[in-house]
C-alpha cells in the first residue's frame, strides 16, 4: 500500500483479557501449543517468543529470539500455520525498529524549531491549549484528519481511529486509500455491495495459467492478496507445467521469474482488458460456470464490449492485436486460472475501470468463485472497517454528496483526494482547514503534489500527530504522541485476513516488557478524541468512552450489551477482538454456537489456527449486502468508457515519457528507510531508463537527469537498463528525506528523491478519485557532468 512513515504497529500495554476459552472448532488445525521457551544459563538466557510479522500483508511467523530484553536476532517460524518459514527482509528488522534510536519514547512539544520532551499530562494539557481556541472559534469543519497505511496493520489504531474521527466531528478524513486501492473499493462496491467485499486470488491453488498485471509480489509480496511466498507459488504453477504472465511497463523481479513479460503502456490496461473481453463474446468464449444464475448485466457488457477490438488498442497499449486474442483464448481455454491486477491499475488514470475489468474477465472465463480462480476470503473476524463499512444504496452510488471547498472534486467514498488537503490548507476562505490531526502517516513524502503541501503544513494553526517518528510531516506538528515500539504490545491482524487466500488466525503477545508509566496507544486515541471534542484533558474519562464504543460495536453485532460486558474485566483492542472472533464465522456467539471460537483459543496457539481454504460462497456475499445479483456493467463505472476511447484514440505526446512507481523488496513506502540493513547497498533511487529513450535523450548510465512534469522537477541519477520498456521510465515512491527538520539520521543519509513532487494533484482517475500516480507525462534532460 502506498504512504506512511511507520507508526508503532501496536496496541496497548495492559489489555483486556477474555473470561471464557473454549477449545478450538472441530476441524481447526492448531499449531503446537508451546509458547516461549528459554534456553541457556540463568545469566544472559535466550527466550524464544513466536510472533507475527505486521509489515505486510504477508503475515509470515517469526522466531524472536531475545537476550537481556533486546531483540537478539529473528528467524522464520518453520512450525507457523500460515507462512510455514517463509520470511521476507522486511521481516528481520523489527528488532530494528523497537530499538531504532530515533524512535521517540516519550510525547514531544515544538518550541520554534527544536522540541523538548514532556510528561504525557503535559502533552494532552498542551494539545488541549493548540487544538481548543481554534475549534471553538471557527467551529469542527475547519478540523481534519489524515490516516496512514500503517493502521491497517496496527491492533490499536485501526480499532480506535475511527472513534476520534466521529468525536471530534469531523466532516471527512484524508488518508493513503486515495493513493492506493480507491478502485477495487468502488469497483468492489458497485458489483458485491461492499468496499471490502474484494474478491482474492485462490493462488495456492492456481494450477494453469496466471495473468499479473500492475503488481510486483516479488518486492511487496502480495498487495490486497494475503499469501505467503507468492513467488514460490509462481514457481510451483511453472514447476507443474502452468504458465505466468506479468502485464507491466517494466520487468520487474516477478516479471523475470514468469514465463512471459508483455510490456505495457501505462494508462491503458483497461483497454487491454475491455479488448479481452470483446474477444470473448465475439469469439463465443464467455462461460461463467456455476456462477451464471448470479450474474446481471451480461447483455449490457456485451453491447459495450463490441467496438473494442484488440486492433483498436494495439497502438495504444504496443500490446500486439493477435497476443490479446491469444490472451483471451488461453483464459477461456485453462481449467484453473486467474487475473490478478494490484497497484499498477489502481493508481493510473483509469484505475476503476482497470480494477473493476479484472474482476469482469475471471467472471467470464468462469474462473470466479471456484478454487483456483478469483473467490472471497472468509475471515475468521471481522475488523471494524468492514463491519461499518460504505455500503451501496438501493438507488444507486453514493457518490458526490458533497465536493471539496476548492476544487469541487466529488466525494467518493467519504473522502476526495489526498492532493486536495494542500489546497484546502492554504487557500484562504470560509471553512479553511487550520487544524490537522495526522495519525502514522506522512503525507508530506507520500501525498501527490508533496512540495504544495510542505509548504502549506506551517500554515496550520494547530497540529497534532500519533507518530512514532519525527518525520517530513510530523516536523510540523505542535505536539507528537508516540505509541509503544512495536514488540511491546500484543498483535492479533485483522483487515489483512480479509485478502487472505485461506481463513486462519494468529495472536502474538508482547516479546518486550513495556514502558512504565505511559497510556496504551489507544488510550492516546481515545483522549485525544474527547480533548477534540471538547472535554478537558484532565477530566477524560478513558474508560467509559471505551465502553460506549464497545457497546456501538456489541449492538451492531446483534446483541446485548447487558449481556455481553459481564465477560470482561478491561477494555481496550483485545476486547474488541475478541468480540469480533466471537461474533465471526466461526466464533462461538457468546456460548450460543457450541464449540464456537473465543480469542483465547488463538492464544493457546502460538503457531496459529487454520480454519481451511477458500469455498465457493457468492450467493453469501450478495445475500449479506442485499443484492440479488453481481452487477458486471454498473452505470458509474462503464460511464468513464468514453473517456478511455478519447485517451485510446488521442495520439502520444513524443516529446513525453510515462513516469511510473517502483518499489524495492527491503523497502515499504515511507515506513523502513531508517533500518540501516534495508537502506544499504546501492543507491536504489534512481531513474530507471530504456537504453533507446537514454540514446535519444543523450543520457549515459549515472549521470544525473533533470525530470520535469506540469507539477515540479527534481534531480536523479540516470540508469539504463533494459528492464524498461520504450516510452516509460520509472521511479520508487517513498523517498526524499533531505527536509530540514526531521529526527531520522538514516533516512536524511540515505534521502533519495521524491517522486510526488512530479505528480500533479489534479490528475487522477476520475470517478474514484484514486491519485494518478502511474503514467505521468515528464521530460528527461541531461545535466552537465561535473568537471572535477
Amino acid at each position: 500500500m502506498t504512504t506512511a512513515h511507520q507508526n508503532s504497529g501496536g496496541t496497548e500495554n495492559a489489555a483486556a483479557s477474555s473470561t471464557a476459552g473454549s477449545g478450538a472448532t472441530p476441524g481447526a488445525t492448531p499449531g503446537a501449543n508451546t509458547g516461549a521457551a528459554t534456553t541457556g544459563a540463568a545469566d544472559g538466557a535466550t527466550t524464544v517468543h513466536r510472533r507475527t510479522c505486521h509489515l505486510c500483508e504477508a503475515m509470515c511467523g517469526l522466531e524472536i529470539h531475545v537476550r537481556d530484553n533486546r531483540v537478539h536476532k529473528i528467524r522464520p517460524n518453520r512450525d507457523d500455520v500460515w507462512s510455514k518459514g517463509h520470511i521476507c527482509p522486511k521481516g528481520t528488522t523489527l528488532g530494528a525498529l523497537q530499538e531504532d534510536p530515533d524512535r521517540l519514547r516519550a510525547p514531544v512539544v515544538r518550541d520554534g524549531d527544536t522540541w523538548r520532551e514532556v510528561s504525557w499530562d503535559e502533552a494532552f494539557a498542551e494539545c488541549e491549549r493548540v487544538m481548543r481556541p481554534v475549534l471553538d472559534a471557527y467551529g469542527p469543519q475547519v478540523l481534519t484528519a489524515f490516516l496512514g497505511n500503517p493502521l491497517a496493520h496496527n491492533m490499536a489504531l485501526a480499532r480506535y481511529a475511527g472513534v476520534l474521527v466521529g468525536m471530534a466531528g469531523i466532516h471527512h478524513i484524508y488518508s493513503s486509500g486515495t493513493v492506493d486501492q480507491w478502485p477495487k473499493n468502488v469497483s468492489s462496491l458497485l458489483m458485491y455491495g461492499g468496499m471490502w467485499t474484494i474478491p482474492v486470488p485462490d493462488l495456492r491453488r492456481t494450477e494453469d495459467l496466471f495473468v499479473v498485471m500492475g503488481a510486483n509480489p516479488q518486492a511487496s509480496q502480495g498487495s490486497l492478496l494475503a499469501c505467503p511466498d507468492i513467488m514460490g507459488e509462481i514457481k510451483r504453477i511453472r514447476r507443474g507445467g502452468g504458465k505466468v504472465v506479468v502485464v507491466d511497463p517494466r520487468r520487474t523481479g516477478t516479471a523475470d521469474a514468469a514465463d512471459e513479460w508483455l510490456p505495457i503502456v501505462p494508462g491503458t490496461d483497461a483497454a487491454l482488458l475491455m479488448a479481452v473481453v470483446h474477444v470473448l463474446f465475439a469469439d463465443g468464449l464467455v462461460d461463467p460456470g456455476p456462477v451464471a444464475a448470479h450474474l446481471g448485466g451480461v447483455d449490457t457488457l456485451r453491447e459495450l464490449a463490441l467496438g473494442w477490438t484488440p486492433e483498436s488498442v494495439e497502438d495504444a497499449t504496443r500490446v500486439p492485436a493477435a497476443r490479446i486474442r491469444q490472451l483471451a483464448h488461453e483464459l477461456a481455454a485453462a481449467r484453473s486460472a486467474v487475473v490478478y491486477g494490484r497497484i499498477g491499475l489502481c493508481n493510473q488514470e483509469f484505475g476503476t475501470l482497470a480494477s473493476w475489468l479484472v474482476d469482469v474477465v475471471n467472471i467470464l472465463t468462469g474462473h470466479f468463485d471456484t478454487p483456483g480462480g478469483l473467490m472471497f476470503p472468509k475471515p475468521m473476524n471481522w475488523s471494524v472497517a468492514t463491519l461499518t463499512q460504505h455500503s451501496k444504496s438501493a438507488d444507486g452510488a453514493p457518490f458526490g454528496r458533497w465536493h471539496s471547498r476548492v476544487r469541487g472534486a466529488p466525494e467518493v467514498l467519504g473522502q476526495v483526494p489526498v492532493s486536495c488537503l494542500a489546497e484546502e490548507i492554504d487557500t484562504e476562505g470560509e471553512g479553511r482547514i487550520r487544524a490537522l490531526v495526522t495519525i502514522a502517516g506522512n503525507p508530506a513524502v507520500s501525498a501527490p503534489g508533496a512540495a504544495r503541501l510542505r509548504e502549506a503544513l506551517p500554515k496550520l494553526d494547530a497540529m497534532v500527530s500519533i507518530d512514532n517518528w519525527i518525520n517530513e510531516t510530523t516536523r510540523h506538528a505542535h505536539v507528537i504522541l508516540p505509541g509503544p515500539g512495536p514488540l511491546q504490545v500484543p498483535h492479533f491482524d485483522d483487515l489483512m485476513w480479509n485478502f487472505a487466500v485461506g481463513s486462519a488466525g494468529k495472536w502474538s503477545e508482547p516479546v518486550l516488557p513495556a514502558d512504565p508509566d505511559r497510556p496504551a496507544e489507544w488510550e492516546i486515541v481515545l483522549k485525544l478524541a474527547a480533548i477534540l471534542a471538547g472535554q478537558k484533558a484532565d477530566e477524560v474519562d478513558i474508560a467509559a468512552l471505551d465502553d460506549m464504543w464497545f457497546t456501538t460495536l456489541v449492538r451492531i453485532c446483534g446483541l446485548d450489551p447487558e449481556e455481553v460486558l459481564p465477560h470482561y474485566q478491561r477494555g481496550g483492542p483485545e476486547r474488541i477482538a475478541d468480540l469480533s472472533v466471537r461474533t465471526g464465522p466461526w466464533g462461538d456467539r457468546y456460548g450460543r454456537v457450541e464449540g464456537g471460537l473465543t480469542l483465547q483459543d488463538f492464544k493457546d496457539a502460538p503457531n496459529g489456527l487454520e480454519l481451511g481454504e477458500m469455498q465457493p460462497r457468492i450467493a453469501e456475499v450478495l445475500a449479506a449486502a442485499g443484492f440479488e445479483k453481481v452487477e458486471l456493467a454498473p452505470d458509474y463505472i462503464t460511464a468513464d468508457l468514453p473517456r478511455l476511447r478519447a485517451h485510446v484514440e488521442r495520439a502520444a505526446d513524443p516529446a513525453s515519457l510515462l513516469l511510473v512507481s517502483r518499489r524495492h523488496l527491503r523497502s515499504k513506502n515511507s515506513w523502513l528507510h531508517n533500518v540501516p540493513a534495508l537502506v544499504g547497498g546501492s543507491n536504489r533511487c534512481t531513474l530507471l531508463i530504456s537504453p533507446d529513450d537514454a540514446a535519444r535523450a543523450g543520457l549515459a548510465d549515472g549521470q544525473d537527469a533533470e525530470v520535469s512534469s506540469p507539477e515540479g522537477s527534481i534531480t536523479v541519477a540516470v540508469q539504463v537498463t533494459d528492464e524498461m520498456m520504450p516510452g516509460v521510465v520509472s521511479m520508487p515512491h517513498g523517498w526524499g528525506h533531505d527536509e530540514p527538520g526531521t529526527r531520522m539520521a538514516t533516512a536524511r543519509a540515505h534521502a533519495g528523491v521524491n517522486s510526488n513532487v512530479l505528480a500533479p494533484g489534479a490528475f487522477v482517475d476520475a470517478i474514484s478519485g484514486n491519485a494518478a500516480v502511474n503514467g505521468i507525462p515528464v521530460t528527461v534532460t541531461p545535466l552537465p557532468v561535473a568537471v572535477v
